[in-house]
């Protein structure tokens, strides 16, 4: 076929004739005009979608911010703080009796006598003291840090516990699935709050003896009691929730083709289905924080929390009960401190599930 024959146009064909076209006819396409055409979007990972989502949700990010100031405010201020949690303040290394019940940035007797005298400064108590003449805003700095460590490593002993168990029951499935899932509910069925009354009261004398000398002696059996709790009951709504997206996934043609090819299940499960459970996982961890943060001081309220002389949020309320009256602020302070760490936290849990769970978006 010579070019006249293929230059003619044929027939109910959509074949363009050039014969009608000049040089002039046709313009090179401009840059702005060849990047319309880039219809592909920028190659991102589902955790760097989720935090862009993120990052539009106003709330979730004040909230985050207003978190940080929390955290550095509980790192930094024990550095420039001279007193500490359990620390009797004295003037010139005598007992200041005179400091007990202080009003917020007030000085004692004794102390504005020794500054008159030596023309020196001293740090001002911000939050007043307590009934001990303790300073009560390093009390409360350090009660915020036991409190929002009791959330994190509670967070972490229930993803842990959970995603294991979850994941083993919903991959096996059959009888192993049965078997576990009627675990979880006899689990379900125990009062969490009996339990840990009942081991702190049951394992106060063994455990005492046991940390004696240990770093774990300034958390008490209380606490310890409380961490067991947590570790045997409070795991069982991850393993549902991990079980649910294990038994939806294990189903999928690449899940199949990796048993194919001979992929162990160990393999299976931490590379293939794990991964695609991410969004479940995260916004259920984030939302245990304050779960835990609320329950810890709930039972340091009623005294079944850390030992004195250690603080937290839940016991400085607890202490603050029969002075109410005479100095509210003493409650009012760890109160609102532990709204304001269960809201933001409440609200990064909320900001999480809208950005990384798949069915919302």
């Amino acid at each position: 076929m010579d070019d006249k024959q293929l230059k003619k146009r044929q027939l109910l064909s959509a074949q363009v004739d050039l014969s009608k076209f000049s040089a002039a006819d046709f313009v090179k396409a401009t840059d702005d005009e060849k990047r319309q055409q880039d219809v592909m979007g920028e190659s991102t990972t589902f955790f760097k979608d989720g935090m862009r989502r993120l990052k539009k949700n106003p709330l979730a990010m004040g909230s985050i911010i207003v978190l940080l100031a929390i955290i550095l405010i509980i790192l930094i201020a024990p550095l420039f703080c001279p007193y500490s949690y359990s620390q009797i303040i004295t003037v010139d290394g005598v007992r200041d009796k005179g400091a007990a019940n202080l009003a917020p940035f007030q000085w004692s007797k004794l102390e504005s006598e020794y500054m008159e005298k030596t023309g020196e400064s001293l740090f001002p108590h911000i939050f007043g003291t307590d009934s001990l003449s303790r300073d009560y805003f390093i009390r409360v700095v350090y009660g915020t840090r036991v409190s929002l460590s009791v959330g994190i490593v509670a967070a972490l002993m229930v993803l842990l516990i959970g995603m294991v168990y979850g994941s083993v029951s919903g991959f096996f499935g059959g009888r192993v699935d049965m078997i576990m899932m009627r675990i979880v509910d006899i689990i379900y069925s125990l009062p969490d709050m009996l339990i840990i009354i009942l081991l702190s009261v049951v394992l106060k004398e063994v455990l005492a003896e046991r940390i004696k000398g240990t770093a774990l002696a300034a958390l008490g059996p209380n606490m310890i009691s409380m961490f067991i709790v947590f570790g045997l009951l409070y795991w069982v709504t991850m393993a549902r929730l991990i079980r649910g997206q294990v038994l939806s996934i294990k189903n999928n043609e690449y899940v199949l083709a990796a048993r194919c090819i001979g992929t162990p299940n160990r393999r299976i499960l931490t590379r293939h289905i794990l991964p695609n459970c991410l969004s479940v996982i995260i916004i259920t961890t984030a939302l245990q924080v304050p779960s835990a943060i609320f329950t810890e001081s709930y039972l340091s309220f009623l005294g079944l929390g850390v030992s004195a002389p250690l603080t937290s949020l839940g016991s400085l309320a607890n202490d603050a009960r029969s002075a109410m009256q005479s100095y509210p602020h003493r409650l009012v302070i760890p109160a609102v401190t532990i709204c304001l760490i269960v809201l933001t936290l409440n609200l990064i849990g909320d900001g999480l599930r809208d950005a990384f769970d798949s069915k919302l978006n």
